[in-house]
């Protein structure tokens, strides 16, 4: 990927930028060397070893998606995070998924760059005064969405209630931290979960105003040559995305949403809850009017996988993880050479509808228990999950899950708990593709900010403030119109009673796009995320399937019990901020039940 082509320069300034462990850095402001800011390789390569961190392949969780700490999926590796993180293995000392340190660490990188990377001692183009100046403001808005990026993993990851019933975001830090500054931690407090969304929101329309919207044609500072750094476009989908969750009933106050239980929630404030909806819904119909956004496009499958050096229309924002087979090893079945480390579950198998728009638990999905493959399916089903009797990709075989059958735990430990195997991110085009001395490569990308989810954003907060079929002032659709067409080039569904039956009410069709968000971005680890910010049950126990076979060799299906998910206490859908900081710093204020 070409944004990383520079990353080996940061191999020449030695130890100058080191990792810091919290808002108490080693990071320093003077260089050892007077001429490393004076060579734009060295500065582009502080900006860059911020791209580096933040563009994590999709199963960073030591090998695993993040969905296996939902009803989406589970792990076989029991000494994971998401594993710890699914069992709810949190504590006033311990964040399995944390990331504290690692985000103000790049964060005092970006603004060493935007301190130092961007002055007349620093040029881009010697022989060209005019393409220095370009770059520079190209730069300067990749800081400041990478700036903005960095602040909502923050957000994310800690922003919630308190006891007291306000909510809190994380220490706004918009400019370097020097080291006298981080002797004092007492001075810096978590600010409110809005004055951070008003922080990120503004680096993003400054990055808008400073970054083309897309990357294209041959020009050497806005062409094709810098694909896959920020755009305009994605820091416009940033912005819709952090605006849905200010949304979102979990990050409210108790004036606005009184928390009651897990998965019980009351609107105290009906009329500031529903503008924020109002306003995430103006902002994503505003974004999809942007040029290349009007028109609807489902999510091409060995994009993921083999997409080659093109660029993707659907991604907006997406890290290259490079030509490797290293997520198909971890994914693929035994029998294939591969370990298995993130299992979808049955939960997630249930939730895609039949291809003539019924859930399968309707009688009108003419779903059969006794044969639950029979049923055909909403096209994702296939894009995500191999199951017992499917041909695993060009191999002339099947999955076969049953006792004694080749993918099954009887023969293997490293076979599925669950009885199905991951298709989504796993390229298995080719046959033997993890065969010693016959192994293959391919180009894997993980999308984090796509179109199709800046579609879904406006039907979801567009449902919540207009209801399903009403168009916002100045909006030329609705939540059901958005969802009809998703269904239709995404699912294959082009039946529209259920979804008729279904828009009779905002809290109905709310369900409807809470399943087509869990189907549509399924192992791209917004499951986690959604769950909480929805405020629905996390404790719901994960399910598989059990295939046996009869005495004259039919199959017999059986949804069993995997594994228990101990989530059942409200604490759990905030996280606990780090204690090592919460020591240092009285002035931290905690997450409610923390």
């Amino acid at each position: 990927m070409k944004v990383l082509k520079y990353i080996f320069s940061m191999m020449l300034l030695g130890g100058i930028i080191s990792a810091c462990a919290d808002l108490d850095t080693k990071l320093t402001n003077e260089w050892s060397d007077s001429d490393a800011w004076r060579d734009a390789d060295m500065a582009q390569g502080v900006l860059l070893s911020v791209y580096q961190d933040v563009m994590i392949a999709p199963d960073a969780w030591d090998g695993n998606f993040l969905d296996a700490a939902t009803d989406n999926a589970l792990t076989r590796n029991y000494d994971s995070k998401v594993y710890r993180a699914g069992q709810g293995a949190f504590s006033r000392s311990t964040n399995p998924l944390g990331n504290w340190s690692s985000c103000y660490d790049q964060l005092q990188r970006i603004h060493l760059f935007l301190d130092r990377g961007l002055t007349d001692n620093v040029s881009y183009d010697v022989a060209n005064a005019n393409n220095d100046k370009r770059t520079k403001r190209r730069l300067q808005g990749e800081a400041l969405f990478l700036r903005a990026w960095c602040s909502f993993q923050l957000l994310q990851m800690y922003g919630g209630k308190t006891d007291d019933g306000e909510v809190l975001g994380y220490p706004i830090v918009t400019r370097y931290i020097t080291p006298e500054e981080s002797a004092h931690p007492e001075n810096f407090k978590r600010d409110t979960y809005e004055d951070c969304v008003k922080q990120i929101c503004e680096d993003c329309e400054t990055a808008m105003s400073l970054l083309p919207l897309t990357y294209s044609g041959g020009d050497a500072i806005l062409g094709d040559i810098s694909f896959g750094r920020a755009s305009g476009l994605a820091a416009a989908a940033l912005k819709a995305r952090v605006l849905l969750y200010a949304a979102s009933p979990a990050y409210q106050s108790d004036r606005v949403v009184k928390l009651n239980g897990m998965g019980d929630y009351t609107i105290i404030d009906q009329t500031t809850y529903k503008a924020k909806w109002e306003r995430a819904a103006l902002y994503a119909y505003e974004v999809l009017q942007m040029q290349g956004m009007a028109t609807y496009a489902a999510l091409v499958p060995n994009e993921l996988y083999d997409g080659g050096d093109a660029q993707s229309t659907e991604f907006l924002f997406r890290t290259f993880v490079g030509r490797s087979h290293d997520i198909e090893t971890r994914h693929y079945p035994p029998y294939y050479y591969g370990n298995a480390q993130t299992i979808p579950s049955q939960n997630l198998a249930a939730s895609f509808p039949a291809k003539n728009g019924f859930p399968i638990d309707d009688p009108r999905a003419l779903y059969d228990e006794d044969d639950p493959y029979a049923c055909e399916r909403d096209n994702r089903f296939l894009v995500n999950l191999y199951y017992q009797g499917r041909q695993f990709g060009a191999n002339a075989s099947y999955i076969d899950v049953t006792p004694g059958g080749k993918d099954s735990g009887y023969l293997d430990v490293k076979a599925s708990r669950s009885g199905y195997y991951l298709a989504k991110f796993i390229n298995a085009d080719v046959a033997n593709f993890l065969k010693p001395l016959e192994e293959q490569d391919s180009r894997h990308y993980y999308p984090m900010l796509r179109k199709g989810e800046v579609w879904l954003n406006f039907a979801e907060a567009s449902n919540e403030v207009w209801g399903p079929k009403v168009a916002g002032p100045g909006c030329s659709m609705s939540a059901y119109d958005v969802i009809r067409v998703i269904r239709e080039k995404s699912g294959g569904i082009t039946n529209t009673a259920y979804l008729d039956e279904m828009a009779g009410t905002p809290e109905s069709f709310r369900k409807l796009i809470q399943n087509e968000r869990r189907i549509e971005f399924a192992f791209e680890n917004q499951r986690f995320w959604d769950l909480r910010r929805w405020l629905l049950p996390l404790n719901e126990s994960i399910l598989g399937m059990e295939v046996t076979r009869r005495d004259d060799s039919s199959e017999n299906f059986e949804v069993k019990l995997v594994e228990e998910r101990p989530l059942n206490d409200i604490r759990y859908y905030y996280l606990p901020l780090p204690y090592d900081e919460l020591q240092k710093n009285p002035n931290l204020k905690n997450n409610k039940g923390w």
